[in-house]
């Protein structure tokens, strides 16, 4: 059974590529669009691809269709953009899973990277057409990434991190073994002083990190550190993104932490993630410098949830109850001051493919609009990762990344839950026309 799954996803890829291999064109018509900008609605509407590229877009009216295009009529649906989630752990066990705690010590090299294939694949069903991994061991995303470009796997656009950097001991360590069983170093991600974090920031980027991601902050599932509790000094996170700068790479900074928030910011990081204790003098730091926050919702209902149902226990359970419920008020203090917010999941802890949800959390907890929230998991977090030329709005000239929702998700945002049709860089990969 499990060798046939394998090899349909394989075919399923290579038709793919196929599917792109001459030059097509298809139009699609729909009753709504939503472009990612923030823009109203467009009422009857019509896209035309050609190749991976948008072409034309605008009222079906308007819009001429090409001698010889496929015609695809979507109905009562609305095209957006296809979905961005800057928070990924794309090749991770989910939270729940008996063996996620034991995987650094049981599992083989770049078998996360297998795990990697259904989860890329879930992910991309449910509409999201690109992600950020923000923390992978081995270097297991990078084989994903390699897998999906080559065509022998379905998958998101990924922008990687390799792995997460952080202190001896803190939240980017592994924690609760016996001493000297898991001792990592800069290369793992592992880096006390300036030096030693140059270092690291060097390695990941040698093994293709597009994304630096630091823990500025404790965090909620790791073992022996406090939740708000700061980690780097304000020297050596400076020293860290610099470093990244240097190389052309944007800092991503795990924070839950007051404090840590502040010096990370102080630091020059382009993003807060989790930002749980967020303050209104850390979101008026952000504000001006433009530092987003991904707030990662998903991540503080699940682990609240694993506490209050005894999956968690002792200190990590105290820390899920209380980095949850302050989530919500911080978010909130972000989006009163203005804050830029771009949509993530911590997806890995919640199961891939669920990441959706996150839109409605966005709405429910944080208190943006429908519109901010879908622009927050769109053109907004194309920003963060620097990829909004490419991405995240459906303008002429961008990749033709689109995904389609029964109704209007201004009425009701859980409709992004409910993705009926997605396309990436031309391909259909779910829906009328679709690959498989």
């Amino acid at each position: 059974m499990r060798r046939t799954s394998i090899v349909s996803l394989a075919a399923l890829a290579f038709a793919a590529v196929s599917h792109v291999s001459a030059q097509q064109t298809t139009v699609l018509r729909a009753a709504r669009m939503i472009d990612g900008t923030g823009a109203a609605t467009l009422n009857n509407v019509a896209i035309v691809v050609t190749d991976d590229r948008i072409v034309a877009v605008g009222p079906a009216a308007t819009v001429a269709v090409p001698a010889g295009a496929r015609v695809v009529d979507l109905g009562d649906v609305t095209l957006l953009p296809g979905f961005i989630d800057a928070h990924t752990h794309i090749t991770g066990r989910t939270l729940g899973d008996p063996m996620a705690d034991m995987a650094v010590v049981k599992d083989y090299a770049s078998y996360g990277a297998i795990v990697g294939v259904a989860n890329a694949r879930s992910t991309l069903m449910a509409g999201f057409t690109t992600i950020r991994v923000v923390g992978s061991g081995n270097f297991d995303d990078m084989a994903l990434r390699q897998a999906i470009t080559d065509g022998r796997v379905p998958g998101p656009r990924m922008e990687n991190a390799g792995h997460a950097i952080g202190i001896t001991g803190g939240h980017c360590d592994e924690n609760g073994y016996r001493p000297g069983l898991i001792q990592l170093g800069p290369n793992d991600g592992v880096a006390d002083g300036a030096e030693q974090v140059r270092q690291a920031v060097r390695y990941q980027v040698k093994g293709g990190a597009d994304v630096i991601k630091m823990c500025a902050t404790g965090g909620v599932l790791s073992e022996g550190d406090a939740v708000g509790a700061t980690q780097y000094t304000y020297e050596e996170s400076k020293a860290l993104v610099d470093e990244a700068t240097k190389l052309g790479r944007k800092v991503a900074a795990h924070a839950h932490g007051t404090e840590g928030i502040k010096i990370a910011v102080r630091a020059g990081v382009s993003s807060i993630e989790h930002g749980s204790f967020l303050d209104e003098e850390g979101a008026r730091m952000m504000a001006q410098r433009g530092t987003f926050l991904v707030p990662t919702m998903m991540a503080g209902e699940a682990v609240e949830r694993f506490a209050k149902n005894g999956v968690l226990k002792g200190l990590r359970a105290e820390k899920a109850l209380a980095a949850a419920a302050a989530m919500r008020h911080a978010t909130k203090i972000a989006v009163a001051n203005r804050v830029p917010i771009a949509l993530g999941t911590d997806a890995g802890v919640i199961p891939h493919g669920t990441n959706a949800r996150e839109f409605g959390l966005l709405v429910e907890w944080g208190g943006l609009t429908a519109m901010a929230a879908l622009n927050a998991g769109t053109l907004n977090a194309a920003k963060l990762l620097g990829w909004d030329a490419r991405v995240g709005s459906l303008a002429v000239g961008k990749l033709a990344d689109i995904v389609a929702v029964p109704g209007d998700p201004l009425a009701d945002i859980h409709a992004t839950e409910r993705v009926s049709f997605v396309m990436k860089g031309g391909v259909v990969y779910k829906g009328q026309g679709s690959v498989d």
